[in-house]
């Protein structure tokens, strides 16, 4: 495969995004993001999609400077106003990310996907990696647990109209990084960064300690979930994609403590544009979650790494 020194991240590990150097001072972040309608408001679709897509910007440290559509839609079949509702929605997202839409690519298609491809940009030397947690670094969360429960509940005719709404405020709110003013210097004690999306929480934890060389521990009892999510999830309303995550990473995780199966399944549960997952320099914890609060985000300090689980994944 032909490689170039510029590529600083590429496909060789699982990280949310490419990064391509320009110069000394800067490198392009890119990725793509599409997926087929979890709600059924166009609008809210569209705003969903995009913000989920400029998650990938921000988890690397960067910023957003252009966006293009990625769209599939049965143009005979249904009615061009939904179309025009979901594009719509993903504008005002891209409007708020301070990005610009600089065009992009449609097709018929029998069912409805839509997202973007986003390029921004970060200094090469304030790249946000998944993998590079530190002994005792502090586990930060940005978003609540439980938009697949909600979903798949919404779909059935459970979700009550509160219950939704929090949940596509959520799932449609960018995560957008803070400025350095809020908080001087908060970015510098951040170790990695990745967002929590479809594998669920432990999911991409796991993907934080892959290289085996730090382990997490997780207190249960820091975790926010989402209003429902937890009545939802003992009624049965878990997503497929929650099994498998379940079957595929649970041989990195230990359960300690006392805590029910509903609450450890919530930690499998596949997110649709969930929060940034970040290890942070303990004695820069506060400066960081002072940051993202004074921009108006939520960060809950959810556990630490230890070198002591190397590749795994303690919950208490």
């Amino acid at each position: 495969m032909p490689s170039d020194p510029r590529l600083l991240v590429g496909i060789e590990g699982a990280d949310d995004a490419g990064v391509f150097q320009l110069d000394a001072e800067r490198a392009l972040v890119q990725t793509l993001d599409f997926f087929p309608p979890m709600v059924d408001d166009p609008s809210s679709f569209g705003q969903i999609a995009a913000a989920n897509a400029f998650s990938d910007i921000y988890s690397m440290g960067g910023e957003p400077l252009t966006a293009m559509n990625i769209v599939a839609f049965p143009i005979k079949k249904l009615d061009h106003t939904i179309l025009r509702d979901i594009l719509a929605g993903g504008i005002l997202k891209i409007a708020e990310a301070g990005a610009v839409l600089a065009g992009g690519h449609s097709i018929d298609d029998p069912e409805v996907k839509y997202g973007l491809s986003v390029t921004g940009l970060v200094h090469p030397d304030r790249i946000w990696k998944n993998t590079g947690a530190r002994d005792q670094d502090v586990l930060l969360l940005t978003k609540a647990l439980g938009s697949g429960v909600l979903t798949t509940a919404l779909k059935a005719g459970f979700c009550s109209e509160e219950e939704i709404s929090a949940a596509l405020e959520l799932m449609s709110r960018l995560n957008k990084l803070p400025t350095e003013s809020a908080v001087s210097g908060w970015r510098g004690y951040v170790h990695a960064c990745t967002d929590v999306t479809g594998f669920g929480l432990l999911g991409h934890l796991s993907e934080m300690v892959a290289d085996e060389m730090m382990g997490a521990v997780i207190e249960l009892s820091g975790i926010p979930f989402m209003p429902g999510a937890e009545q939802y999830c003992s009624m049965g309303l878990f997503p497929e994609g929650g099994t498998r995550n379940r079957d595929f990473f649970s041989c990195r995780v230990t359960r300690q403590g006392s805590y029910s199966d509903i609450l450890y399944d919530l930690l499998f549960d596949p997110q649709t544009s969930g929060g940034l997952l970040l290890a942070v320099d303990p004695q820069g914890a506060l400066a960081v979650r002072q940051a993202f609060i004074a921009a108006g985000q939520d960060c809950w300090e959810i556990g630490h790494f230890s070198i002591e689980f190397p590749g795994r994944i303690g919950i208490l």
